[in-house]
Parts: structure tokens; C-alpha cells; sequence
């Protein structure tokens, strides 16, 4: 009779973990949560010329593992364009990546980068963009494969605020946030 309740009260506490998950955390979003949000976000307005970016980088533990600067600078054509992104970490590490971005007929946005398995699959509505894709470690950290869901919404001023959460399994093994701002100034 114990083991038999004790067996009870684990599905329980599972069911109630993976309703927290799915309803009332990072990836219950839904890009309609957003789509009467303004300002409208355009992925060609929000990243065209140089950004600045500010951010860090969480571990599994909620503990800062990282923090950095990014330089990103895009270009745009009506059929796509590529968005170049320079990072240089606290420790000195320095990071480049860019994504070539993809328009489609209906509004679907997808892109590719060298790190990232497959294609990126990017979806605007309102003031938010959602990204979703897989993000290969380099080799120095591991050379993991990670399930990324990035959010970025634009605010009132032009800032853009990025969270983004990374799994391996479905476990939350990082988390990301920052602060990007159109430059000013030409890009160091």
C-alpha cells in the first residue's frame, strides 16, 4: 500500500513539473502571445547596420558562466540577407558567426550559419521574434549539439532584449540574456 502511494504521489509531482513546464514557463510562449504587441518587429529594421549587444550566459546552475559583447552588423535584400555577428567573451575568446538569412513567400523567415545543424527556423509576430534551432558547442566547450529557443522583443526605443534557453535531452542546460542596441558609432 505504500509503495503503491508513493508511486502515485511521483506521478503526480511529475504531472505537476511538466504542466509548470509546458503552460507556465519559457517554452510555453506562443508567437501569438505577441502578435498584437507594438512596436511591430522586422527583422530588417531591428538588425540593419551595426548593433551593439551586452549579455551573459547562465549554466544549468542559474550562475553566470559568461559574459560578452557582440558587434552585429546585417544586410538586406527583399529575398534575404545575412547578419554578421563579432562576440568577444570576458575571458578573451573571441566568437564570429553568420547567419544567412532566407525570406519566404508567406512571411517564413529560415537561416544558416556554420555552427548551426540544419536550418534555423525564425517567426516575427508583434513585438517579438522567435527562433528556434540547433546550435553545435565548439570542440573547447564540448562540441555539444543544444536545442536553442531564442526570444527577442523589440522595445519602444529600438533596444531588442534576447532570452534564449539551450537543451540537451529537454534539460535546460543554459540560459542566455541580453541587451542589443543600434550603434551611433561605426563598429570598432
Amino acid at each position: 500500500m505504500l509503495l503503491k502511494l508513493l508511486f502515485t504521489l511521483a506521478v503526480l509531482i511529475l504531472a505537476a513539473l511538466l504542466i509548470r513546464h509546458f503552460f507556465f514557463s519559457f517554452p510555453a510562449q506562443k508567437s501569438a502571445d505577441y502578435a498584437a504587441e507594438s512596436p511591430e518587429f522586422d527583422i530588417r529594421r531591428a538588425f540593419e547596420g551595426p548593433v551593439e549587444a551586452h549579455g551573459m550566459i547562465y549554466g544549468p546552475d542559474g550562475r553566470v558562466t559568461s559574459r560578452f559583447r557582440a558587434v552585429m552588423t546585417g544586410r538586406f535584400t527583399n529575398d534575404g540577407g545575412v547578419i554578421e555577428e563579432e562576440f568577444e567573451y570576458a575571458s578573451g575568446r573571441r566568437q564570429s558567426r553568420a547567419w544567412n538569412i532566407q525570406f519566404g513567400p508567406n512571411g517564413e523567415i529560415s537561416s544558416t550559419a556554420d555552427d548551426i545543424e540544419g536550418r534555423a527556423e525564425m517567426e516575427q509576430s508583434g513585438n517579438a521574434l522567435r527562433m528556434r534551432y540547433r546550435l553545435r558547442l565548439p570542440e573547447d566547450a564540448g562540441g555539444h549539439v543544444l536545442d536553442v529557443t531564442d526570444w527577442i522583443y523589440l522595445m519602444p526605443d529600438g533596444t531588442l532584449l534576447n532570452r534564449s534557453q539551450m537543451r540537451k535531452f529537454g534539460i535546460k542546460v543554459a540560459e542566455l540574456f541580453a541587451v542589443m542596441r543600434p550603434m551611433t558609432e561605426p563598429a570598432e
